[in-house]
């Protein structure tokens, strides 16, 4: 009876350890340099991360896209949009680009320091799950965008 008391135990062991060994891990990556502005979600782990839901607050105001969000053509930039019927999975140690606008080699600094400050001001709630059905939400504010975005101040 012991041993199999043992064997069950074993098991349960080896589960916790599967569902761990796994698991992924995501992150919200900004990238931003030679004139090409992006976001990633990016998959550190070693198991798939499937994505549920992507969520953009901007001024306490909740958003499915991120067009919704920023007033540049949509046309210009590549974006995707992850609602409640479309479900995207990022495999281990790759990433979803939710965000890409590349302003190409003789773009004008100002028109780029509009686009980080529009992007500046939101944030990406991710909502996802592991293959074992475990939830995943991790979230990331974009302040990162207006780092170098110098404001003017207001005289009088």
């Amino acid at each position: 009876m012991l041993a199999l008391l043992a064997t069950f135990y074993q098991l349960r062991l080896q589960r916790v350890h599967n569902e761990k060994s796994l698991k992924p891990l995501g992150q919200i990556d900004l990238p931003d340099h030679k004139k090409k502005l992006g976001i990633q979600i990016r998959n550190n782990g070693l198991g798939p991360l499937i994505i549920d839901r992507l969520t953009f607050s901007k001024h306490g105001t909740t958003y499915s896209s991120i067009e919704e969000c920023i007033d540049i053509d949509p046309k210009s930039y590549m974006h995707i949009s992850a609602g409640n019927l479309v479900r995207r999975v990022i495999l281990p140690n790759t990433y979803l680009a939710v965000f890409e606008k590349n302003f190409g080699e003789h773009a004008d600094e100002s028109i780029i320091d509009h686009v980080r400050k529009q992007l500046s001001y939101i944030t990406l709630k991710v909502e996802g799950r592991d293959i074992y059905d475990n939830k995943i939400t991790f979230e990331r504010d974009f302040r990162w965008f207006s780092r170098y975005i110098l404001e003017t101040p207001i005289k009088g």
